[in-house]
C-alpha cells in the first residue's frame, strides 16, 4: 500500500514543443467563456454522461480491478507528493499510485511527447501552468468528469478552472525567502526591487521559467509590475539560477545564497524541519499560483484516475496540503501556524490567457539576459 515515485529533473529535450504549441494555440484559445458557451449550447452541463458522473463506489470497484494509476504532479516537492500518494493508497486499499514527479513545463513536456508516441502513461496531470489545461483541451486530451467532490471548494477557488474539465486542486503563493543566519527579518528584502539591490550581487537564487509553471508566471507577474528593465538590472546582480521553484531553498539551507524567490508550502516546510530559512510577504504583492489537475483522456487507468481525481479535491486531501503547508481549495481543515490567511496578504492574480500568452514570451526574454 505505497506509492511508488519517480523524480526527473532534467530531460534530454528543452521545451520547443511546450512554446510551439502555445504559440499554436494563440491562434485559437480555448478560453473560459468559450468553453462554457459550447457546453451550454449543447446542454452538456446538465446532461453529463454516466462517465463523467460515476458514483465512488463504481469507480473504486473498477479501480481496484485496475489496481494503480500514475500521477504526473509538479504542484508540490517530490517528498510530499509521495506522502499523497501514500495516503490514497492507505484510504482505497489495492489501488497504488505511482508518482512521477517534475518541474511543470518537464512534466507537460513529457506529457505531450508520450502522447504523440501514442504510448499514454499518465493517468491525472497536475500542473503548475494553467495555461497547459487549454492546450489540452483543444487537442481533446482531458477526459470530461465532474468529481463530486469539486462542489466543497472554497469560494475563491471556484470558476479558476474549467468545470467538467479541470480543476485547481492546490495553490501556493510565489513570495521572498531569506537565510536567518545571514539576515535578520529586519534586514531581508521588503518587496521585490530590493532583490536589485547590489549588495546582494552573487546571493540571489532563483529557479528558471522554462522549466518551473510557478517560477515562469511570476517572471511575468514581474515584467507586468516593472517591466523587463527589472530583469535587466537583476542580471547586472549575478543571481543564482536553477531550475525548479524549489532550487533557491537548496541554495539558501547551504548559506551558498542568502535570498531569493521561493515557494510559501516548500519554504515553510523547510524551516519546520529546523533549516535557517524563513519568508517575506513582499510589500508590492505576492503571486497566487494555482494548480490544476485533470484526468487524461487517454488515461490507461481510467476509474482509478477519477477516484484519484475525486480525493485531490476532498477534505483528507486538502488537510495533507494544510499540513504540509500547501494552501488547500477547501476551508473545512485546519492550517498549520506560520502561514497568514490569503485574506491578509495582498495578493497579485494572473487570468488563463495572460499566462498562455506571457509565460513563453518572458521564457524567451529570460533566455535572452541570462543566457
Amino acid at each position: 500500500m505505497t506509492a511508488t515515485s519517480h523524480v526527473d529533473t532534467d530531460p534530454a529535450a528543452d521545451n520547443v514543443t511546450l512554446i510551439e504549441e502555445r504559440k499554436r494555440s494563440m491562434i485559437s484559445k480555448i478560453t473560459r467563456r468559450q468553453v462554457a458557451r459550447s457546453l451550454a449550447a449543447v446542454g452538456v452541463t446538465a446532461t453529463l454522461p454516466l462517465s463523467a458522473r460515476a458514483d465512488e463506489a463504481a469507480l473504486l470497484e473498477g479501480a481496484r480491478k485496475e489496481g494503480s494509476l500514475t500521477w504526473y504532479i509538479a504542484q508540490v516537492d517530490g517528498e510530499t507528493a509521495e506522502v499523497m500518494g501514500r495516503a490514497f493508497t492507505k484510504h482505497y486499499p489495492g489501488v497504488n499510485v505511482s508518482v512521477i514527479r517534475t518541474t511543470g513545463q518537464v512534466a507537460y513536456e513529457r506529457l505531450t511527447q508520450d502522447l504523440k508516441n501514442n504510448a499514454p502513461q499518465c493517468d491525472v496531470f497536475g500542473t503548475t501552468d494553467i495555461a497547459h489545461m487549454p492546450a489540452l483541451m483543444k487537442r481533446n486530451e482531458i477526459a470530461q468528469f465532474v468529481p463530486e467532490n469539486a462542489s466543497a471548494m472554497a469560494p475563491e477557488f471556484k470558476g479558476l478552472g474549467q468545470d467538467g474539465w479541470y480543476y485547481p486542486t492546490s495553490s501556493t503563493l510565489m513570495l521572498i525567502i531569506y537565510n536567518t543566519q545571514k539576515l535578520k527579518p529586519e534586514e531581508a528584502p521588503k518587496n521585490w526591487t530590493d532583490l536589485l539591490d547590489p549588495k546582494l550581487k552573487g546571493r540571489v537564487a532563483f529557479g528558471h521559467p522554462a522549466f518551473s509553471g510557478y517560477v515562469g508566471c511570476w517572471t511575468l507577474a514581474m515584467r507586468t509590475l516593472y517591466g523587463w528593465q527589472f530583469f535587466d538590472k537583476l542580471a547586472q546582480n549575478n543571481p543564482r539560477i536553477g531550475r525548479s521553484g524549489n532550487d533557491p531553498i537548496t541554495l539558501l539551507n547551504a548559506g551558498e545564497c542568502i535570498a531569493g524567490l521561493g515557494p510559501l508550502a516548500t519554504t515553510l516546510l523547510s524551516a519546520s524541519k529546523g533549516n535557517p530559512i524563513a519568508v517575506q510577504y513582499p510589500t508590492d504583492g505576492a503571486l497566487l499560483c494555482i494548480g490544476p489537475s485533470a484526468v487524461m483522456a487517454r488515461a490507461p487507468h481510467p476509474n482509478a484516475a477519477r477516484l484519484f481525481m475525486n480525493w485531490l479535491l476532498s477534505k483528507d486531501y486538502a488537510q495533507i496540503c494544510a499540513d504540509t503547508y500547501v494552501t488547500p481549495v477547501r476551508e473545512d481543515v485546519t492550517l498549520k501556524p506560520g502561514a497568514k490567511p490569503l485574506s491578509d496578504v495582498k495578493i497579485l492574480r494572473q487570468t488563463t490567457a495572460q499566462i498562455d500568452k506571457g509565460v513563453p514570451e518572458v521564457i524567451e526574454q529570460w533566455r535572452d539576459t541570462f543566457s
